[in-house]
């Protein structure tokens, strides 16, 4: 069975948002009509606590972007977004949240951050979402949304480590490219590492 996955689709990474993710509003029309090929829609969510120690107003004197050593992880530092139940942590305005049939929650532990849908950065904790699709009989991934150079890069390696096939749409993908060719960078990883990327 192949599975629709949206990472992070969320108000915050949206332009204008503090941790905008340039032309993520322009993928919405493009997911919501993927939405309509796919019995099984899966979506993830940063999901923080206010006081996650990747956020920046946690470290003073530290920049965004800037990289510090947490726990035995190396950590970028980013501002304040998608702190669980406020307004920038809803989806993305325009998006047919209605047709998603269940929800991934990642970053919950303040102590660590969760790029991947799959794990922790640490790789000590699941988020859950491997066995819920396990459990739906879903052997194929078509993978789209933000940022592809985190989030989308981190859960397609880590789905195509677990033994899914993962398909991934570029033109449904957007990157913060903190460094110049950050995105493409990680589409090559994706490729190299056994991800089909297609385009539409």
């Amino acid at each position: 069975m192949k599975a629709l996955l949206i990472v992070d689709m969320q108000k915050d990474f949206m332009p204008g948002g503090p941790l905008e993710t340039k032309g993520a509003d322009a993928l919405v029309p493009l997911i919501n009509q993927l939405m309509g090929e796919f019995s099984l829609i899966v979506a993830t969510k940063d999901w923080h606590p206010k006081d996650h120690l990747s956020f920046v107003s946690s470290h003073p004197g530290k920049k965004v972007g800037e990289s510090i050593l947490l726990g035995e992880v190396i950590q970028t530092l980013w501002p304040v977004h998608c702190v669980q139940e406020s307004p920038g942590s809803e989806f993305a305005r325009g998006l047919d949240a209605e047709k998603i049939d269940h929800i991934c929650y990642k970053g919950v532990d303040k102590e660590v951050d969760s790029y991947s849908a799959f794990f922790d950065n640490g790789r000590l904790k699941k988020t859950g979402l491997e066995e819920y699709l396990r459990k739906k009989g879903v052997t194929e991934l078509v993978v789209v949304g933000v940022a592809t150079d985190y989030c989308v890069l981190f859960t397609v390696l880590d789905a195509l480590e677990l033994g899914f096939s993962v398909t991934v749409l570029k033109e449904g993908c957007r990157g913060i490219n903190l460094h110049p060719d950050d995105e493409k960078r990680a589409f090559v990883k994706m490729e190299e590492n056994g991800a089909r990327m297609v385009s539409r």
